[in-house]
């Protein structure tokens, strides 16, 4: 594809159309057509001044901004939970949970290096933060996209083995602790995967400037026209469907889909004597099904955007067909593509009981109620019995017990104030 042609990968894709088609043309006002490779020759995207809607009356200049700070909010909040609650509770720190840190980790990047800057690109008419943030930013996304579908599909094979065989994969890892190690040297290693799949990203992407009306813009774009005589930007588009979603989507498939045929197996087989094993296996199952709805999620999250760029790069007449429903196609894959980003600590919270315990603690202080309340229940106690031994000291001194000419002797009788956590207090006599 050419350079020209470049110019509705970047440009056209940021402009709002009134009528569902818009005209190609060349600068001599002659029609043109594409070459079977997808390619223009000297080409210029012309529309009628009527047909532009300009960038103040666009729906997307102001709700993709205003989505993109919630996207950062809830993504820098729940991600930066999710590692808290790792880092500081040890009964978390479980093989499943150490993939969840490497997938909040990979979102966390994404959402600190990349969503701030991307955030305009619906918004204003060039890039404004020059080629070092977009290497670093096309970079991150490039990583973050790796660690999550490479973490996904390392965690689909764990929750595999963990059900259809846990005693091998037991005495395999030689135990809990050393199963965790282990973990942790497979999520640094798929981060040096991403890391290398990211590499394409971080030399090529560079700012690509288009003259329009005696004004030169400027674009964030990743892919360089003169590598591999033009067919670098289809070969790059292919191979990240391939090996970051098509390929990875269809092996969690394949494990989730042998895990339903044990499990329903399992169950018709299993004997009563073994129903602890089958609790087992039940709460097993919970984890793999938590890990199923992350893999929903990316698959949904990605899907449009995968679905544009093959129509976009490989689709002979793509320039030609591209209307509103491509743009508006583009832009909801470009926005999902970082909503997946905080979409998991969300998905964790409704699944998962024990991690909603401890986001229910550090986000709506529920522990400090709990932790106030059982501290002013200490001190009532406290004063009680302070009260009491005062109360059966002095009796002692007095070497007598009082009676009752009724009843007899009688106990000591006490006194008691109870301090209230409202400042208040009360005086209880027993008798």
């Amino acid at each position: 594809m050419t350079s020209e042609s470049t110019q509705l990968h970047s440009r056209p894709l940021l402009i709002s159309f009134r009528n569902s088609n818009m005209n190609i043309s060349l600068t001599n006002n002659s029609l043109t057509n594409c070459s079977s490779n997808g390619s223009l020759d000297n080409v210029e995207l012309v529309t009628n001044i009527s047909d532009i809607i300009p960038y103040k009356e666009r729906p997307e200049t102001y709700v993709i901004p205003l989505l993109f700070f919630l996207i950062f909010l809830i993504g820098v909040v729940g991600n930066g939970t999710l590692v808290i609650i790792f880092l500081k509770h040890r009964n978390m720190r479980n093989v499943p949970n150490t993939y969840i840190l490497s997938l909040a980790l990979a979102d966390l990047l994404v959402i600190l290096t990349s969503v701030p800057f991307t955030s305009i690109i619906y918004t204003m008419e060039s890039w404004p933060w020059g080629e070092l943030i977009c290497k670093i930013s096309e970079t991150a996304k490039d990583i973050s996209i790796g660690v999550s579908v490479f973490t996904l599909t390392a965690l689909s094979a764990d929750r595999f083995f963990a059900i259809v065989d846990p005693l091998k994969k037991f005495h395999t890892t030689g135990g809990s602790r050393r199963a965790t190690r282990i973990t942790l040297c497979i999520a640094v290693s798929i981060w040096i995967l991403a890391i290398f799949c990211a590499v394409p990203a971080a030399v090529g992407s560079h700012i690509k400037g288009f003259p329009e009306d005696n004004v030169q813009f400027y674009v964030c774009y990743p892919f360089p026209l003169n590598w591999m005589g033009g067919r670098y930007p289809k070969v790059m588009v292919l191979s990240k469907f391939l090996i970051l979603y098509v390929i990875p989507l269809a092996i969690i498939g394949i494990f989730y889909l042998s895990m339903a045929v044990f499990l329903i197996l399992s169950t018709r087989n299993m004997p009563g004597e073994m129903q602890g094993m089958h609790r087992q296996v039940k709460a097993r199952k919970k984890v793999a099904v938590t890990v199923l709805v992350f893999v929903a999620v990316f698959a949904v999250c990605f899907a449009p955007l995968h679905a544009f760029m093959l129509f976009f790069y490989f689709h002979p007449q793509s320039l030609e067909l591209y209307n509103a429903f491509w743009h508006y196609l583009r832009i909801v894959g470009f926005c999902l593509c970082y909503i997946n980003s905080c979409a998991n600590p969300v998905a964790l919270y409704f699944v998962s009981g024990a991690f909603r315990k401890y986001f229910n603690r550090y986000l709506l202080c529920t522990k400090q109620k709990r932790y106030l309340s059982s501290q002013f229940g200490a001190r009532n106690t406290s004063m009680s019995m302070v009260s009491m031994k005062r109360n059966q000291s002095v009796m002692s001194r007095k070497g007598t017990v009082p009676t009752n000419r009724r009843h007899g002797p009688t106990l000591p009788q006490e006194t008691s104030v109870t301090l209230l956590g409202t400042g208040g207090f009360y005086v209880c006599t027993d008798l």
